[in-house]
């Protein structure tokens, strides 16, 4: 299995199990937007994440902006 359909199925199945995500995609499927298109959108978001955690070295942080807010 590629690199491409590894994340095609990581996208299929965070549609479903990934609340955050589950939410973005009903909402954009909801405004008009194709599925495949907010599919594509979600690829993006989860390589997005994944570049972010090796970037930056550390575990990921589900809500990493709420955290450094309470920390500030």
């Amino acid at each position: 299995m590629n690199l491409k359909s590894t994340l095609h199925l990581a996208a299929l199945s965070s549609t479903r199990y990934v609340p955050d995500i589950k939410q973005y995609y009903e909402r954009k499927v909801a405004e008009g937007k194709s599925k495949m298109c907010v599919l594509n959108a979600v690829r993006n978001k989860i390589l997005q994440r994944v570049l972010a955690v090796v970037k930056r070295g550390t575990p990921y942080v589900e809500n990493y902006l709420e955290i450094n807010l309470e920390n500030s």
